[in-house]
């Protein structure tokens, strides 16, 4: 696992031991931030179930002025901490080692782009999350909200969710979603 572009091109990550970290592959983070290209320069960040960081500090490498990574694992958070502090990118993230709950309730926003990558068995998670994050204002008013999930899952979303992008990359399936305008028809 490494980064892929920016200033950071080429360093590898680290990940947490055991099997409880599931890293979003390198080609797929690729696919991800070919799509972001023109929002990620200045953009502000948050992955909210961070794992090994690897999605923030390729944000940040190629450009975002600031992440926000959370997880509640102990070993997860040292392993974030290690892959955001790298040349270019680091003092630019903060690791929130807690809940997303309770994370939810002390994070800055407005944030421009949000990763929601739980582990995959949490599908109730994706609804619930966005409903919070949009419920505080944590999301920018053009905020895209990228969703990871197992390809074969279904993951139910409320009717606020407007999903304006959805891929396949092998076991993975990523929606781009939005916040759905007052008045926009699905």
């Amino acid at each position: 696992m490494r980064i892929i572009g920016g200033t950071a091109r080429g360093k590898t990550l680290v990940a947490p031991e055991g099997l409880g970290t599931r890293p979003t592959s390198d080609r797929l983070r690729e696919a991800l931030f070919n799509i972001l290209a023109p929002r990620v320069p200045d953009a502000r960040v948050l992955d909210l179930f961070g794992g090994t960081g690897a999605l923030s500090a390729e944000a940040l490498s190629r450009g975002a002025a600031y992440a926000a990574v959370v997880d509640l694992a102990p070993q997860a958070a040292r392993a974030i901490r290690k892959n955001c502090d790298l040349k270019g990118v680091s003092g630019r993230a903060e690791v929130f080692e807690c809940d997303w709950r309770k994370a939810v309730g002390r994070l800055r926003g407005p944030f421009d782009i949000v990763f929601l990558d739980p582990p995959y068995r949490m599908t109730e998670v994706y609804a619930e999350a966005f409903l919070a994050l949009a419920g505080t204002g944590l999301l920018a008013e053009d905020a895209v909200v990228v969703m990871e999930y197992a390809a074969d899952a279904r993951i139910p979303l409320p009717e606020e969710a407007d999903v304006f992008d959805e891929r396949k990359y092998g076991a993975a399936r990523v929606k781009f979603v939005r916040v759905r305008q007052k008045g926009e028809v699905e």
